[in-house]
């Protein structure tokens, strides 16, 4: 374990290096201020608009940093060859995928506090409340899916030989599955055979994203989830993130480096 939070201490601070987050941070907070500065008759519903389009934002910008951050990790590791001396340490090719993988989460949970908490004070300056255990659930499940993702690009790694590719497949795969993956199975039953069970069996067999999406519990100020709710879906990405882990460092291990 002490190898693994080694290298995921390297994956930390060579996010802190990059000028990623501090520009889509930047970018965020501007456009948050600026939006929450403008009022329009003081209507509520209004500021329910802008709190949506923020966290879609924060939504965007995350996407980026976590699909950027894996997807770089392991071919600049062979690019600059400083994997060959981290494995002469030793170490395990699988201990390098886990150690990559929880820097970049790790790394991708500490945005997504900052980004937060910087929206909840935004909110709680316009609405005078803030509704903590919904910023909690909301800043928990993201983070989850995040985990899937992570694993999913770093997998994707593996597969694909440049980072642009494999970042371009992520984005097409997380925004398909984020946009139709819920309307799979409905539009399944409207299709005659095979093709019904072939969009069946993607349908069970992706991971469904959306599930993590609770956005609206901060727009529309509804009451929190239940937290056995929010369990089952943590253990939900754990299963997922285990099983392209798992994927990732079969892999890893039978490719060449050279």
């Amino acid at each position: 374990m002490s190898t693994i939070f080694a290298i995921a201490n390297i994956v930390i601070k060579e996010l802190l290096r990059r000028k990623d987050f501090y520009v889509l941070f930047i970018l965020t907070a501007l456009i948050t201020l600026v939006m929450g500065s403008v009022t329009f008759f003081n209507d509520d519903k209004i500021l329910r608009y802008l709190k949506e389009i923020c966290l879609l934002l924060i939504w965007i910008s995350s996407l980026v940093i976590a699909i950027a951050t894996a997807a770089r990790q392991l071919p600049m590791e062979r690019e600059t060859r400083t994997i060959f001396p981290l494995l002469a340490k030793p170490v395990r090719r699988s201990q390098i995928i886990v150690g990559k993988f929880f820097g970049c989460w790790i790394a991708c949970g500490i945005t997504l506090l900052i980004f937060y908490a910087f929206f909840g004070i935004v909110c709680m300056a316009k609405e005078h409340h803030w509704t903590l255990t919904n910023y909690f659930q909301a800043l928990w499940l993201h983070c989850a899916m995040l985990g899937i993702i992570i694993a999913l690009t770093i997998l994707g790694s593996i597969v694909f030989t440049a980072v642009s590719s494999n970042t371009t497949i992520c984005f097409i795969t997380v925004a398909s599955i984020l946009m139709l993956g819920r309307h799979l199975n409905k539009v399944a039953l409207q299709l005659s055979e095979p093709a019904r069970t072939l969009l069946q069996t993607i349908y069970f067999t992706i991971p469904h994203l959306e599930f993590f999406d609770v956005r609206d519990l901060i727009v529309h100020n509804w009451p929190s989830i239940p937290w056995t709710i929010c369990l089952q879906a943590t253990l939900y990405a754990i299963v997922y993130l285990t099983i392209f882990l798992f994927g990732s460092c079969l892999l890893f291990r039978r490719k060449a480096l050279n």
